[in-house]
């Protein structure tokens, strides 16, 4: 099994338990090739925790989650140096915490302290954690998901600017249309019946390799960007921090542009697109596909959008009107 066959049946087999989310499913796979991080955004019940829990199944790597709470510790997802006592010959010995896997969900991320939820960035940058001055390493195959409820509900806080540029991508999720949701209640009621059928199917099934995706990455590193698809990229992330060049409404609207890690991103997303596509070139297509969720996150919005409900959607539509390919 080759690469893309690998990654092409690892979407296949997500998709038939993650039923009406497509869009979700590609973009974890995306964030997993272009080994990074991604927020998903969403109300409670929308199988934000089922889709990363399936990536983890079919991968057959080590998957732990995190329930964010108000009273959660930044130990409580590091680990700490336990004491061992007088009689041993290490004083103390360190117990990692679940950040210790290779798939990490972080459940309701925005239910926590930003203390908290700033334990997380040296894991998500770095790829590592510090604990009482000594640096522990996490497995080479490392990402996280967290998992966002809307700011407006009661008992959330806003994620740091800082923690939300480390994400990757910011996916939102939405309900399924009234088809889709009639296949996630059968699917549902399926998996509560057993049958020797269904046994013999997922034996069948073995999980897909890790090393599969390190040989993506591998290929995806080839995969050719131009220097006028270089140019569009510039261009995209210069309307957002010099948006009075591109229209007046821009300007009223847009407060903080899009950092270098936007830049990178939509680079690192493009070509992991174009190669999911069988492409090994990028075109403006892939550019598209996913500028949206690369961008979503790091733009910040004027009080004057805000007020007039202009979202950070609108503005990178509208961007994207905007700025021609070179």
């Amino acid at each position: 099994m080759n690469a893309i066959e690998g990654i092409q049946r690892l979407k296949k087999r997500m998709s038939r338990s993650i039923i009406g989310q497509d869009h979700v499913v590609e973009r974890l796979i995306l964030t997993l090739l272009c080994n990074g991080n991604v927020l998903v955004e969403g109300l409670p019940g929308l199988a934000k925790t089922r889709a990363v829990k399936s990536l983890a199944k079919c991968l057959k790597v080590d998957f732990s989650r995190i329930q964010f709470t108000p009273d959660l510790l930044p130990s409580d997802i590091t680990g700490a140096e336990m004491y061992l006592g007088e009689e041993s010959e290490e004083r103390f010995s360190f117990q990692e915490g679940p950040i210790f896997a290779n798939i990490v969900l972080a459940d309701e991320v925005n239910r926590a302290p930003a203390k908290v939820q700033a334990a997380l960035l040296e894991a998500m940058e770095e790829r590592q954690i510090t604990v009482a001055r000594k640096t522990h390493k996490l497995p080479p195959l490392f990402m996280v998901m967290a998992t966002q409820n809307p700011i407006e509900q009661e008992g959330t806080y806003p994620l740091p600017e800082a923690q939300m540029d480390r994400f990757l991508m910011h996916v939102y999720i939405s309900y399924n249309d009234d088809a889709a949701e009639r296949e996630v209640i059968r699917l549902v009621r399926n998996e509560g019946r057993s049958s020797k059928d269904d046994g013999q199917q997922e034996q069948v099934e073995e999980p897909i390799p890790p090393e599969i995706v390190f040989m993506a990455r591998d290929e995806i590193s080839k995969v050719h960007t131009t220097e006028a698809m270089e140019n569009y990229i510039v261009s995209l992330v210069a309307a957002t921090r010099r948006p009075s060049e591109f229209s007046e409404d821009l300007a009223r609207y847009i407060q903080v542009g899009v950092s270098p890690r936007g830049s990178i991103a939509l680079d690192k997303c493009s070509r992991a697109h174009a190669w999911l596509q069988g492409r090994d070139q990028v075109t403006p297509d892939d550019i598209r596909a996913t500028v949206n969720d690369c961008f979503r996150h790091r733009i910040v919005p004027s009080y004057e959008a805000q007020a007039d409900g202009v979202t950070t959607d609108d503005l990178i539509a509208s961007i994207v009107k905007l700025v021609a390919v070179a």
